[in-house]
């Protein structure tokens, strides 16, 4: 075979630097929305609270900022990926790779935002079931957790 020429090896590298970027990206993207979704809710449980007389519950800011934590696992999977983009041929697996991963990242914190919305209301309304709240938040933040790990067997496959 053939010394790759620069083109070709430029090539490869912006590959996977461009899916570790995708990888973040899509992390993060899946973060906003789920905190979006969670803040919207909590915002309207305190309003429901105040209209009420009753007192705001605080703990609410636990279950909105629950999906965030899936933007540090497409950061961590980025890092390592930008210590992999140079090898040769890594190029498109990798960003396959990123795309994917961001994605299986991304949907776990939309839903479990989606569900941290759904736990805002029902804790402001009856004050009850927190542990549970968080059990079912944990679960599906596992799905964010297996992804990463999974992806980052998968990166020292590729290398």
């Amino acid at each position: 075979m053939a010394d790759p020429t620069t083109i070709e090896v430029a090539m490869n590298t912006a590959m996977g630097i461009a899916g570790a970027v995708a990888c973040l990206g899509l992390s993060a993207t899946g973060s906003a929305f789920g905190t979006g979704a969670a803040a919207s809710a909590a915002v309207g449980a305190w309003k429901k609270c105040y209209a009420q007389n009753k007192p705001a519950p605080f703990i609410l800011l636990g279950l909105v900022g629950a999906p965030i934590t899936q933007t540090l696992y497409g950061m961590i999977l980025m890092f390592i990926m930008f210590g992999k983009a140079n090898v040769m041929g890594a190029g498109l697996p990798m960003l396959i790779l990123g795309i994917f991963a961001g994605l299986g990242i991304g949907f776990s914190a939309l839903f479990q935002g989606r569900a941290a919305a759904a736990a805002c209301d029902a804790q402001a309304e009856t004050g009850q079931g927190l542990t549970n709240y968080f059990g079912a938040l944990g679960i599906v933040e596992t799905v964010a957790i297996f992804t990463m790990v999974f992806a980052l067997i998968a990166i020292l496959k590729i290398a």
